[in-house]
């Protein structure tokens, strides 16, 4: 029996998740799910594939927002508000061009001391409609400032496998996973194209192509050549190594949740 191991969220784009036991579905993927993200002084988007330091800044839920710290430097623990109070803006994710808005100039500080770069915190409003690619959505679908998609799939086994083929294991959190499952084969998730979980029927939509942000120890900050070089010696595809599925959802009910011990059936 296939069942849901672990859940995870990244409030902030390329920096700490955080486990859940349960999550809660919204329009555009698990709430708080990358609705906050990091731009340079042009609104382009950062993250940890160039600048992995941004790996070391743990994130924590609180009940009007965010706690951040960065795990070395002495820059403390600061409060991101869950409303920020800048004004709009223009930021570009990828190819996509979306509105957002400035947080706060307290956050631009810490972030920029923390991390040593200049940078700026921004949030994506409700009211931004940031649609996935046209060529993989079902119903018009939209998401946050994630890569592309709203949700990621990884099998445990598929990682069992993986760390059965190098010297040092990897930890799940390489791969920036929100849906985590066990009982299945090794990449399972390649073949699930539809399949429910508790009211919500998700749909495999697209293998996830990955890139050097996977090789960023997120306890040091340093790059490696793993997992990419031995995964590029069976999961090379047209040239991308693939590991884990985009999802997308179709909810039956307003307000969704799921959680770690939930069947999965496919469908």
């Amino acid at each position: 029996m296939l069942k849901v191991s672990a859940l995870y969220i990244y409030p902030i784009k390329s920096l700490g998740g955080i486990p859940l036991r349960t999550a809660t579905l919204t329009d555009r993927g698990f709430a708080y799910d990358r609705c906050w993200m990091l731009v340079d002084r042009d609104n382009n988007f950062l993250t940890a594939r160039e600048f992995p330091q941004m790996a070391l800044i743990r994130t924590e839920l609180s009940k009007d927002g965010l706690f951040v710290r960065h795990i070395f430097n002495d820059s403390g623990t600061y409060h991101v508000p869950s409303l920020p109070v800048g004004d709009r803006c223009t930021v570009k994710v990828w190819e996509d061009v979306c509105e957002a808005q400035y947080v706060h100039e307290e956050a631009d500080i810490w972030f920029s001391h923390a991390l040593g770069i200049s940078c700026r915190l921004v949030y994506m409003p409700e009211s931004t409609q940031r649609k996935v690619d046209p060529d993989y959505a079902h119903r018009d679908e939209i998401t946050s400032f994630s890569d592309g998609f709203p949700l990621l799939l990884i099998g445990q086994a598929s990682l069992d496998d993986l760390n059965s083929r190098m010297s040092m294991p990897m930890p799940m959190e390489r791969f920036r996973p929100n849906i985590v499952f066990t009982g299945g084969a090794p990449y399972q998730e390649d073949e699930m194209k539809a399949f429910r979980i508790a009211d919500t029927t998700f749909y495999g939509v697209k293998l996830c192509a990955r890139c050097v942000m996977t090789t960023v120890d997120t306890s040091t900050g340093e790059k490696g050549k793993e997992p990419l070089r031995t995964l590029s010696q069976y999961r090379l595809k047209d040239k991308k190594v693939l590991f884990g599925q985009n999802l997308l959802f179709d909810s039956t009910s307003n307000t969704c949740t799921i959680s770690i011990g939930d069947a999965i059936t496919l469908l």
